[in-house]
């Protein structure tokens, strides 16, 4: 078991340093989204069921073969976290047992090994040591860490790898959306459906969001940031938006869909929902139609809506379209509640505010 401090790890994987690092080419002050990643990378290999020796090297190319069972069958998972930095200089990674948690469930439904959470977490926390360096330290910017595991054994049948491959790789990132924290617009695309009950919803598997993009595609066309998914049954339960769960501020009380198994069950969904009922807030988990949202917005009722999600933390909503109907909230600025919740969260990643249930992993 990795041993950790506030200034160093113990090193449990081998590991084969960049010759020249590439730390000193990156604009901090221009950072997008998933463009840039850090020198290094953690790789294990998975045959029968059994994990080997992991190892981190320097970040590039990874080698199989065209045959291999993620390229035809798409049999394989990921994750997305983040490491901050605090003003002291210190760095954390957030929530790690609770996105390992999710993760482990994703690996289940689509029949892959589990990575012990030893391994999970030690690989994760001696690469973000190793390039910490690459750790942000403007507030409100962070590392994203992508872990995944893919199937690679060179057969093409429909069955159940019997080799995987853990990769974790990272980068720094600054605001998911262009519009930073500015209130985005959302649309319905009842014509498409995301997930069913049954199927893999919830979990961070790659189809998912392949299926995705061209319903993406043709609201971002149409001037909206994203989908706002409804059932697929009825088409008109508000699910998830493609990269965040929603909420919506009705009445006074917090609401949300529930985890009936079509929409992912998002890390800062469930801090959300722990730090409103910590300050007493009503939190609802129940299905809700988007028929009452345009109902609650004409009368008034309806007075905030955000998303919230590794990526984007949380992020306002002004604008939701539906079939020629439209529910338009605040498109300036974020409601008192969604602000409260990003300057908590984020003051949290950063040190500023005092972590509630050792939520960081500081390394």
């Amino acid at each position: 078991m990795l041993e950790t401090t506030e200034s160093s790890v113990t090193a449990v994987f081998p590991v084969d340093h960049v010759k020249v690092s590439r730390r000193s080419e990156v604009d901090y002050n221009k950072l997008k989204f998933g463009d840039i990643f850090a020198d290094h990378m953690f790789e294990i290999r998975c045959k029968n069921g059994e994990w080997s020796q992991g190892q981190i090297m320097p970040y590039g190319p990874i080698e199989m073969m065209p045959s291999a069972n993620i390229l035809h069958y798409g049999q394989g998972c990921f994750e997305g976290m983040k490491a901050f930095r605090y003003k002291d200089g210190d760095v954390n990674i957030f929530r790690i047992k609770e996105h390992h948690h999710r993760f482990s469930n994703s690996c289940k439904r689509l029949n892959i090994p589990v990575v012990p959470l030893e391994v999970f977490r030690d690989a994760i926390v001696q690469l973000v040591d190793l390039d910490r360096d690459w750790v942000p330290g403007e507030k409100y910017k962070a590392l994203y860490l992508r872990p995944f595991v893919i199937a690679t054994e060179e057969f093409l049948g429909v069955k159940p790898s019997t080799s995987y491959r853990f990769y974790v790789i990272s980068g720094p990132v600054g605001n998911y959306y262009s519009e930073g924290i500015k209130p985005i617009r959302l649309t319905t695309m009842p014509d498409y459906v995301r997930a069913v009950k049954g199927g893999v919803g919830d979990a961070k598997a790659p189809g998912n969001y392949a299926a995705s993009l061209k319903p993406t595609q043709e609201a971002m066309n149409q001037g909206y940031a994203q989908v706002l998914w409804l059932d697929a049954m009825e088409r008109v339960y508000v699910e998830e938006v493609g990269a965040m769960n929603m909420f919506f501020v009705l009445d006074g009380k917090l609401i949300t869909s529930p985890l009936t198994g079509t929409i992912l069950p998002g890390i800062t969904r469930k801090s959300v929902i722990e730090l409103a009922k910590e300050w007493g807030m009503d939190v609802e988990e129940r299905p809700i139609s988007i028929y009452e949202l345009i109902e609650a917005s004409k009368s008034g009722r309806l007075t905030e809506a955000f998303g919230s999600g590794t990526a984007a933390v949380i992020s306002p909503v002004g604008y939701i379209h539906h079939k020629g109907d439209a529910i338009q909230l605040d498109q300036e600025k974020m409601g008192p509640v969604a602000k409260k919740l990003y300057n908590t969260i984020t003051g949290i990643h950063h040190g500023d505010v005092e972590d509630p249930a050792d939520w960081c992993t500081v390394i």
